[in-house]
């Protein structure tokens, strides 16, 4: 479960308890920070904070508002700019260099923002930050979804737009016990996990518990069984040269945002070969995973998700000591 819902579950947890809580949301950073607009963090009345906005700089000072916002019962924005020369910065121990505006909200508005983003619809979440409907939401599905989070001026008020895309979704084709941590560290991220296999006794939940559904059709129809589009990572791992094949052949008509093979490049090659699709390689990533050396299935599936992760954010996935632009985009 990722931190989202992690949060979002302990939302619903509060409310059917009928306990106050305060929800605290980054809507505007500046600077060098650890965390950036859209990370939230819970704070209840009775129990310590969910989730964090920064890496630990400012946690004990938002729950404290938070916890002042509960008992007033209106949003509020906090500021925290912890600009200064870097030596000071690190020399008091804060992780941070940069500023940041995070607004705070009391039990209604945390329980509508988790209402509006349980739905996993793609579209834009707009928060009115100030003005006589400071603290309302509301979610725009037609909203343009490549744009950032940003604060924005709209008839008088100042809005929080923050875009969002549904989970990544992970394909996993094979059920063999390598592929038990792959589903497993795919679902951990807050993924949604498919797996895929002829061999209907492996597809159940004791197996696969965090699998979201299964998928026993023929491998020669699975694009249109599995209906992929471009948020969706597919691994092939059958181990089975026949179904891996005719997955491909199926697979490589559609719609993905990664597509990788376990085995041998050689095998991949010999398969595009077979298929009459030689010039794909370069279109996949086979064998699938960075490589960082690994042996075992549970290595090997960290190998996989990092990979897949580099891939669809734009990162090549080497070493960050090598990178000399920003760690995070702008």
């Amino acid at each position: 479960m990722s931190e989202l819902q992690e949060i979002l579950a302990r939302i619903e947890e509060l409310r059917a308890a009928g306990e106050p809580m305060a929800l605290a949301t980054i809507v505007s950073t500046r600077g060098s920070t650890y965390r950036h607009p859209g990370a939230r963090m819970l704070i209840p009345a009775q129990a310590a904070w969910l989730g964090n906005v920064s890496g630990g700089c400012l946690e004990d000072d938002v729950a404290r508002i938070g916890r002042e916002v509960m008992r007033a019962g209106e949003p509020q924005i906090a500021t925290f700019d912890l600009t200064a020369d870097d030596d000071a910065v690190w020399g008091y121990g804060l992780g941070c260099n940069g500023s940041f505006e995070i607004f705070i909200e009391p039990t209604a508005g945390a329980v509508r923002t988790a209402e509006l983003l349980r739905e996993n619809r793609e579209g834009c979440l707009v928060t009115v930050l100030s003005g006589p409907d400071a603290g309302t939401h509301r979610f725009e599905a037609d909203a343009a979804h490549d744009a950032r989070p940003s604060i924005r001026q709209e008839d008088g008020a100042t809005v929080f737009h923050e875009p969002i895309l549904p989970p990544m979704r992970m394909v996993v084709c094979g059920a063999g016990h390598d592929t038990i941590p792959l589903v497993e560290q795919a679902a951990a991220l807050g993924w949604r996990v498919t797996v895929a296999d002829v061999r209907r006794s492996l597809l159940t939940h004791e197996r696969f518990p965090g699998a979201t559904d299964f998928c026993d059709a023929d491998p020669e129809r699975a694009a249109e069984a599995l209906e992929p589009d471009g948020r969706t990572a597919i691994v092939l791992m059958n181990h089975n040269y026949l179904r891996d094949i005719a997955y491909l052949r199926s697979l490589l008509e559609a719609e993905w945002g990664y597509l990788g093979m376990m085995g041998p490049r050689g095998r991949t090659e010999q398969m595009l070969g077979e298929i009459g699709r030689a010039e794909a390689l370069e279109e996949l990533h086979a064998p699938a995973g960075l490589d960082i050396g690994a042996e075992t299935p549970d290595e090997v599936a960290r190998a996989i998700v990092a990979e897949v992760m580099a891939v669809t954010r734009g990162r090549a996935g080497g070493p960050l000591r090598e990178r000399r632009a920003p760690i995070h985009d702008a």
